[in-house]
C-alpha cells in the first residue's frame, strides 16, 4: 500500500563496520526535527544498531554485499575483487528493491551512506562518502575514476568534512578541481561534549570487519593486561542483550548504545582504537586523545593514521607491532581539537527533498 501522508526519505548506510550506521545516526534525528520521516534500510550489524536507536522507526533489509575481510591484511585489495561478483549482484537487487519502495512508500528522498545501488532516477538522491579519491594503493587512480562514476548517478555527494585548509579527511575527502554537486556538511558526530568527572584511564573501542577485529581484541585483551589503570573495553559485538563484565581492572562490554558511549567517551582519558573515519570525528567533535591501530590493508585507516601521527595529533602502530607500552607516546601529542566546528544548514541541505 502507497503511504502518501508523510515525507518519506530512505536513509541507507554500508554494513561495514559500524561506522556508516553511527554517522548516520545526526541525519536521521534532524530529519525528524524538520517534519520528514526516515526509513531506515542495511544489513547485518548496521541494521541492528539503527533499530536500536530508533525503535520506532521502520526499518528494511538490504542484500549483503557479502565484503570478506582478509585474515592476512595485504591480501585485503585482492580479497576485494575475488569479491566484486557477489557485490555486483546485491548492488543489481538493492536497486530493484529501492524502485519498488520509491512506490510503495512514496518516497520524497533518498539518502545512501556509501551503498551503490540505493537511488532513483525519478527521487533526488544524495550520496554520502568521505572518500571522493579512493585510496587503493597503486590503482588508487583506478578505484577513483570508478567510484566518481558511481556519485555522478546521484543528484548530490555530501561530505562529513568541511572544504577548509584545516580539515579531518585530508585527501581523502578533497578533489584538486572543485565540483559544484559536492557540499560539505561538516564532521558528523552523534555525541556531544560533556564535562564529568574522569572514570577510566583507558577506553578500548572496536569496530570494523571481521576477521580484523576479532584478531585486534584477541591482541588487546592480552595487552591490557599489563596496563596500570582503569580500562573500559567495547568490543563493538552488537546484538539483542548487552553483556556486562568486570575483569580484574577492565570493565568489558560487548556493546553499548549512543548515550552510554558518548558518557564513557567523555570519562575516559585515552581511547585505544581503529583509525576508522566515524571513530576520528567523534575524537574530534569530544577532543579526546587517542592512539591508533588501522585495519591492516584498509588504505583509508592507514593514510588517516600517518596524516594524523605527522600532524603531532594521535600516534600509531600496525597491529602486529604493538605493544600497550606505546600508548605513553601520547603524551607528546596533542589530541584532538573540535576544529571542525561547522555550522550545517539542514534546512538548505534538506530542501531538495521539498516538493508538492
Amino acid at each position: 500500500m502507497k503511504n502518501t501522508s508523510f515525507k518519506n526519505i530512505l536513509i541507507a548506510p554500508l554494513n561495514w563496520g559500524l561506522g556508516h550506521a553511527t554517522r548516520c545516526i545526526p541525519i536521521i534525528k534532524q530529519l525528524e526535527e524538520r517534519g520528514f520521516v526516515p526509513i531506515i534500510a542495511s544489513d547485518g550489524m548496521a541494521l541492528i544498531l539503527l533499530k536500536m536507536e530508533f525503535p520506532h522507526l521502520l526499518a528494511l533489509e538490504l542484500p549483503s554485499y557479502q565484503i570478506e575481510y582478509p585474515t592476512n591484511g595485504k591480501d585485503f585489495k585482492w580479497k576485494i575483487i575475488k569479491n566484486a561478483p557477489k557485490m555486483g549482484v546485491a548492488i543489481k537487487n538493492e536497486k530493484k528493491l529501492v524502485k519498488e519502495w520509491t512506490l510503495q512508500y512514496n518516497l520524497v528522498g533518498i539518502i545512501s551512506d556509501n551503498r551503490l545501488g540505493v537511488f532513483n532516477k525519478n527521487v533526488p538522491s544524495i550520496y554520502i562518502t568521505h572518500q571522493l579519491n579512493l585510496l587503493t594503493g597503486n590503482t588508487t587512480w583506478l578505484s577513483t575514476k570508478i567510484h566518481q562514476f558511481v556519485i555522478n548517478k546521484f543528484n548530490e555527494c555530501w561530505v562529513p568534512d568541511t572544504s577548509e585548509l584545516v580539515n579531518l579527511s585530508g585527501r581523502l575527502g578533497h578533489l584538486k578541481q572543485s565540483n559544484s554537486g559536492i557540499k560539505y556538511i561538516g564532521a558528523l558526530s552523534r555525541f556531544k561534549k560533556i564535562s564529568i568527572p574522569k572514570q577510566f584511564d583507558l577506553m578500548v573501542l572496536l569496530s570494523g570487519p571481521e576477521p580484523q577485529r576479532t584478531v585486534l581484541e584477541v591482541k588487546l585483551m592480552n595487552e591490557i593486561k599489563c596496563f596500570k589503570g582503569a580500562v573500559v573495553f567495547i568490543k563493538g559485538i552488537v546484538q539483542e542483550q548487552q553483556v556486562v563484565e568486570q575483569q580484574e581492572h577492565v570493565l568489558v562490554y560487548n556493546f553499548m548504545n549512543a548515550l552510554e558511549l558518548e558518557e564513557a567517551m567523555n570519562a575516559s582519558n585515552l581511547v585505544l582504537c581503529r583509525s576508522g573515519y566515524t571513530t576520528v570525528m567523534d575524537l574530534s567533535k569530544l577532543e579526546k586523545k587517542a592512539f591508533f591501530i588501522p585495519t591492516p590493508g584498509q588504505f583509508e585507516q592507514e593514510y588517516l593514521a600517518r596524516k594524523f601521527n605527522a600532524q603531532k595529533i594521535a600516534p600509531f602502530s600496525n597491529q602486529d607491532a604493538f605493544k600497550i607500552e606505546m600508548l605513553k607516546r601520547t603524551e607528546k601529542f596533542s589530541g584532538f581539537l573540535n576544529f571542525t566546528d561547522f555550522k550545517v544548514d539542514w534546512k538548505q541541505l534538506f530542501c531538495l527533498f521539498e516538493r508538492e
